[in-house]
């Protein structure tokens, strides 16, 4: 397994083309697991577009029916309807009338709501994909101009005035536009400036933009669907244009869209993409099937907006095992996924079953922006026994999932979410969230070293960054079996022999606040296939747990989140120079260095400088202290703590 997953990482570790700093774990705020009782229900189709204009949230898709609540008969309603964010009732003064899906919705100025999608007419005239409409009413504003004469609307954004257009048209407002466009958002007159085209579907196909964002300063459009070129340049699904000044064509390009996925060269699989980070990243959700690491087939992705050039590669990649991403949203820091997976963390299994390092997440889940990782966050999609007869329990795609100002709304094609009745839509509210705090190493620039002196036994050393003070041995009973050990806050981490486990050793959790070693408990039953007893040294610093390995001259590392305690299944290695990593024994990160114990005895300092390249060089390590009869730094017990 380690050989598979080291040719795996081997292609997967992200270069000068990716961040040149490697994010660092952020608060994040998490939405509730329990959606709100207040939301309506459709009936058949899908939910696709939510919008929200005061009071009233309004709900777009392929829906026919809908109805308040799970006790009340069906209402013909086709395509789009509003209801009260706070009661669920359903407005009684709303009612348009399409003739085709709503695709995408905007709450636009002037008190309009702009809608995109599949029809030709609304309200019984003309009004081909676009259209703006009254939002107490429903009826059309005939004096906003926007139209898409040349096919679909599929996504729409609104920055600074602007509303920008995605889909497989070819003509907006009478004039040429290929797969995007931008109007004056007030008027729906088309700006004659943009001149951004998108086409060239893969192997003959009929070219289309899937879906859009904007960043939040308004500067930089991220677009992706069935294309291979814009404007001339080669773009295979995946594009930026710069809009801080006449729109034009960004150099970024990647080629992890290019290769087929599920052995269909025509198939294109980007799927949504969001800005996150102030605009600094976006997130790219796909589908697919087999085809990675070649191509980012069914996989959950993290670009830098700043990069710049061709072969961009992913900050980090995510990939479920070959289920479907169709939808991301970024929510306080907090990057929301939904579709049919069933794992996430799980770049080794195919289709049926989950791999090692394989994490539970039905058809929704949140991950933290700095490593893809899931947080502790499950609320599943699944109705369990509380949906009614005739209620869909499973469906192949969640369209959409929306920020509003008070959760996540969620818009799928079935009806269960967190074990209850959510007929095609619902919300995850912000109230009754949580916050995550991430968990960090001390930063402190001297404090104690703790070192294994025997079983069940540590000395608690001072250190000060270049020398020790006087030793002090404690018993810690709670301490047994253990192996390579880190210190984050008030606890440890810690590799735990464990007779029965699946590996014979586990990463367990003990409570450190100084002094006595707390009872251990399993860091999570998802790490079980995880041999921990392999390492020979750790520390954890930015959402990464790095370590040694006796087979191994290298310093590898893995995600880790601490909200679930989940490790990554990818083992990444980091280029360094000058240290032979295989003779390392016990590892602390202390005020930039790496502390280190050797199959020698001796302890050695050596910088540690994650955005360069070598990371460590070993031309600048020193001896800090050299093995006597009292202390001999050759173990994997050794961690770092103020405590």
């Amino acid at each position: 397994m380690v050989c598979a997953v080291a040719v795996v990482a081997a292609l997967l570790v992200p270069t000068a083309a990716a961040a040149t700093v490697p994010p660092v774990p952020e608060t994040q705020i998490l939405v509730s697991s329990d959606p709100v009782d207040e939301t309506p229900h459709a009936r058949d189709g899908e939910v696709r577009a939510f919008a929200q204009i005061g009071s009233t949230v309004y709900v777009g898709g392929t829906f026919t029916q809908i109805r308040p609540d799970a006790t009340a008969g069906w209402t013909n309603r086709r395509y789009l309807f509003g209801y009260d964010r706070a009661t669920g009732a359903i407005s009684t003064t709303f009612l348009p009338v399409l003739d085709g899906a709503v695709n995408t919705l905007i709450a636009g100025p002037n008190d309009t709501l702009i809608v995109g999608g599949a029809f030709r007419n609304a309200n019984g005239v003309s009004r081909k994909n676009l259209v703006a409409l009254d939002p107490s009413t429903g009826a059309t504003v005939a004096s906003w101009v926007g139209r898409s004469d040349g096919g679909t609307v599929r996504d729409m954004a609104l920055s600074g005035g602007w509303l920008y257009l995605a889909g497989a048209f070819n003509w907006v407002n009478g004039t040429p536009h290929a797969g995007l466009a931008r109007l004056h958002a007030s008027t729906g007159a088309i700006d004659p400036t943009f001149a951004v085209n998108a086409t060239g579907g893969r192997h003959g196909t009929s070219s289309y933009v899937w879906t859009i964002d904007v960043s939040p300063d308004g500067q930089t459009l991220v677009a992706g669907g069935n294309f291979t070129d814009i404007n001339g340049l080669s773009r295979n699904q995946m594009a930026l244009v710069d809009l801080s000044g006449t729109p034009s064509v960004l150099d970024w390009s990647t080629e992890k869209f290019v290769a087929p996925c599920g052995g269909q060269p025509a198939f294109s699989y980007v799927q949504d993409v969001r800005f996150g980070g102030a605009g600094s990243w976006f997130v790219v959700g796909t589908n697919g099937g087999s085809g990675w690491p070649a191509g980012y087939c069914d996989a959950l992705v993290r670009f830098e907006t700043a990069a710049r050039g061709d072969g961009q590669l992913g900050t980090w990649v995510n990939y479920t095992g070959r289920d479907t991403i169709t939808s991301v949203e970024v929510v306080d820091n907090v990057i929301y996924l939904g579709g049919h997976f069933r794992w996430l963390n799980n770049p080794t299994a195919y289709r049926g079953g989950a791999g090692d390092g394989a994490i539970d997440r039905l058809g929704i889940a949140a991950v933290t922006p700095a490593t893809g990782m899931p947080v502790n966050w499950n609320p599943r999609r699944s109705g369990g026994s509380s949906l009614p007869p005739g209620a869909t329990p499973w469906g192949s795609t969640v369209p959409v999932l929306w920020r509003g100002d008070d959760g996540l709304y969620f818009g799928h094609n079935s009806d269960g979410m967190g074990g209850e009745y959510h007929g095609r839509l619902g919300m995850f509210p912000r109230s009754g969230g949580r916050t995550i705090i991430p968990k960090t190493p001390s930063t402190a620039t001297s404090g104690n070293l703790y070192l294994g002196t025997g079983e069940g036994e540590l000395a608690r050393i001072p250190f000060d960054g270049a020398g020790i003070g006087a030793p002090t041995t404690v018993s810690q009973p709670n301490y047994t079996g253990a192996g390579a050990t880190w210190g984050m806050g008030d606890r440890i981490y810690w590799a735990h022999t464990v007779a029965g486990s699946p590996t014979g050793s586990r990463i367990d959790i003990s409570m450190f606040p100084g002094g006595v070693v707390g009872a251990p408990w399993r860091s999570s039953g998802y790490n079980d296939w995880f041999d921990a007893a392999e390492l020979t040294g750790a520390f954890f610093l930015g959402g990464r747990l790095h370590y040694t390995r006796a087979d191994s001259d290298a310093l590898h590392y893995r995600y880790f989140e601490t909200d679930g305690n989940y490790l990554g299944a990818t083992e990444f290695t980091l280029p360094t120079t000058g240290v032979d990593w295989s003779t390392v024994r016990g590892m602390a990160w202390v005020d930039g260095k790496i502390v280190y114990g050797n199959t020698d005895g001796n302890l050695r300092g050596v910088p540690f400088r994650p955005a360069v390249d070598p990371v460590v060089d070993g031309a600048e390590r020193v001896l800090l202290v050299t093995a006597g009869p009292e202390l001999t730094w050759s173990t994997p017990r050794l961690f770092f703590t103020v405590q």
